[in-house]
């Protein structure tokens, strides 16, 4: 029989569904570092969505076959450790191929017609107070006509592409960074950066990827042009966004992402006090409809390892 253990159920709000074949199930709202290891002791079966499980942590676990990872993510996880060990990993995808574009939009749209600062002008009073019936106080834009690149040409890369061809933007995919030649379909990163109006980021966090945007990156981007981070936040160097914000090297930026969540203190995005930066606390995947197709696909993830045709392996 199956020990399978939630570390962090508190993480996904879905039914979860039971495993379809004989098993104990134990679960934990959250997990600290120092309980990972009593908890799963006789786990055979582990599912986490961001507790974190190290080389020294798993070497305890000898009964540990799965890990099955709730997000596409496993930077939580000793990847390379438990394929030299034998240890099964798993993880989710294309769950939130509506969810994560749909908040990339609602950013930029929000920051090209600069929503969030004409709602600070309101409530000073100064449209009340404005001679005429509009208030002209920050450009507003369209997207459409502009240019969008996609840096990232994975599933959701590509829905978001999909999207902005919707509102009428052209779409430009970056290369890798640094790559002397272009793939057909695909444009240098350097001239994504500078024709691009738009840039959003879709690309996991890996040691390539680290800090992908940092200063020099954001100095060739247009002055009135947006940064969108749905991805990971160490792909970006936040000090160097928070200056570029200061000092109007770009219009604006959207962040899902943070380089330590929960955030610290003292984190430079989070000290702005910008109506052209638009910080929200990790959900661009998290709606309903995309945690439901999450939970799923966590128990078809673990029920196909089980009947011995696993499915979405990383290891």
């Amino acid at each position: 029989m199956e020990n399978i253990v939630f570390l962090d159920r508190s993480t996904l709000e879905a039914t979860i569904r039971r495993p379809a074949f004989p098993h104990q199930w134990e679960e934990y709202a959250t997990t600290a570092p120092e309980e990972i290891v009593v908890r799963l002791i006789d786990a055979t079966i582990v599912i986490t969505n961001k507790v974190p499980l190290r080389a020294e942590t798993l070497a305890q676990l000898p009964q540990l076959k799965l890990i099955a990872e709730a997000a596409t993510g496993v930077n939580n996880i000793d990847v390379d450790w438990c394929r030299k060990h034998g240890i099964a990993v798993a993880n989710i995808r294309n769950y939130a191929v509506h969810a994560v574009p749909e908040h990339v939009f609602m950013m930029i749209l929000a920051l090209r017609r600069n929503l969030l600062a004409y709602r600070a002008d309101l409530q000073r009073g100064l449209w009340q107070q404005s001679d005429q019936f509009c208030l002209f106080t920050h450009p507003v834009r369209d997207i459409h006509g502009s240019t969008l690149g996609v840096i990232g040409h994975g599933v959701l890369g590509q829905a978001v592409a999909e999207m902005a061809k919707a509102f009428g933007m052209k779409v430009l995919f970056a290369e890798h960074k640094g790559a002397t030649e272009s793939r057909p379909g695909f444009a240098p990163f350097e001239q994504v950066l500078e024709e691009s109006d738009v840039v959003t980021l879709h690309v996991p966090l890996t040691e390539a990827t680290r800090n992908l945007i940092g200063a020099d990156e954001l100095r060739r981007m247009k002055p009135s042009s947006l940064l969108i981070n749905a991805a990971r936040g160490g792909v970006v160097d936040e000090d160097a966004l928070a200056e570029a914000l200061r000092e109007g090297y770009i219009a604006g930026a959207g962040c899902d992402v943070l380089s330590a969540e929960p955030p610290s203190a003292g984190n430079p995005l989070l000290i702005l006090d910008l109506p052209n930066l638009i910080v929200t606390p990790h959900i661009a995947w998290a709606s309903r409809e995309a945690m439901q197709i999450l939970a799923d696909q966590l128990i078809a993830n673990i029920e196909t390892f089980v009947r011995g045709a696993p499915q979405n392996l990383v290891t």
